[in-house]
């Protein structure tokens, strides 16, 4: 098995957008031929676009992008900007009248970091997906979905740390499995081999992370509890396996792990974690070998977005802040 960059895979375009300032931002991943998709929602508070289309029984088989975004249930307008880059394209679900790109998406939110009135839209769905077309490079940290992205918000802003974007991909003989991940929890990151933290809640006098898991204990018999809800963790696996509709769903399910394993806690009643699937169908695995992979390479990705942010609007980011 070795690490590639997940534009090493040749069936998928990945592509970001952001409005900078204003802490907002897009990120897609498009499939020309059309890739066999899956989803499982396990956060208690989700923004999703087309989720049930994906459901094992229903009528398309083949999805033409993926979307992820900030701006709350505003950023679900990102969707449309692709729909209409895939269009100019050709490229969709074929109808007597028109080809309908198939174009699922889930938003984080993002509105308490930076302009709460400016937020993804068909223009920045429109641009991620010119950028994934150009082959542009696709960076990691505080991009695309990641740009406002902010975890530890148990006690808000004032001791959180940025989030970010992350992806990681890996290659074993001709089969490829890679994870983009936007990481917005109100929990914290973990490092599952070192068990040491990598972002969380954090108080910046004292240098030192505050584990959410223990304030939630302090917290539990009170009746309500002051937790910041603006949260929401979503990725999305691709690889060139051939899966069927019934697997994909299955193995996003499995990929929540990946959550599990680094986020403290994970899916939590103000989460809205989200996992999609994308197949190419070129390969023939074993399903439970590639349950690991998926797990793996999601859990590597969430390290990555962890590791790749930067400071901004004085929030401070995993490079700022002082090991356990």
């Amino acid at each position: 098995m070795k690490t590639i960059d997940i534009t090493e895979m040749k069936d998928f375009y990945f592509g970001h957008a952001q409005y900078a300032e204003a802490l907002t931002g897009c990120t897609v991943i498009l499939s020309e031929e059309g890739a066999v998709g899956g989803v499982n929602v396990k956060g208690g508070a989700p923004g999703t676009r087309e989720t049930d289309l994906l459901k094992s029984e229903n009528l398309v088989q083949a999805v033409h992008g993926v979307f992820l975004a900030g701006g709350s249930a505003y950023g679900l307008e990102a969707g449309s900007g692709v729909m209409e880059s895939l269009e100019e394209r050709g490229i969709g679900f074929e109808t007597k009248e028109a080809r309908i790109p198939i174009v699922p998406g889930a938003i984080l939110y993002d509105l308490g970091a930076g302009s709460s009135n400016i937020r993804p839209d068909s223009r920045m769905g429109k641009a991620a997906s010119e950028a994934a077309f150009s082959r542009a490079p696709f960076k990691n940290g505080n991009v695309g979905a990641g740009t406002g992205a902010v975890v530890g918000k148990i006690f808000g802003n004032d001791y959180a740390m940025k989030g970010g974007i992350g992806s990681f991909a890996v290659q074993v003989n001709e089969l490829q499995v890679g994870a983009v991940v936007a990481i917005n929890c109100f929990g914290d990151i973990i490092n599952p081999y070192t068990q040491q933290r990598v972002a969380g809640v954090y108080d910046r006098c004292q240098q030192t992370y505050l584990k959410t898991e223990q304030i939630l204990r302090e917290q539990m018999w009170r009746k309500q509890a002051d937790h910041f809800s603006g949260n929401t963790s979503l990725g999305a696996v691709v690889t060139n396996a051939k899966l069927t509709k019934a697997e994909s769903n299955k193995l996003c399910a499995v990929a929540h792990n990946g959550f599990a394993r680094t986020m403290m806690p994970a899916h939590t009643f103000v989460d809205g974690d989200t996992i999609f699937s994308m197949s190419s169908g070129k390969v023939e695995v074993d399903v439970n070998s590639l349950s690991y992979l998926y797990t793996y390479a999601v859990e590597q990705a969430v390290l990555t977005a962890a590791e790749s942010a930067e400071s901004c609007l004085g929030i401070p980011a995993n490079q700022d802040a002082k090991m356990e």
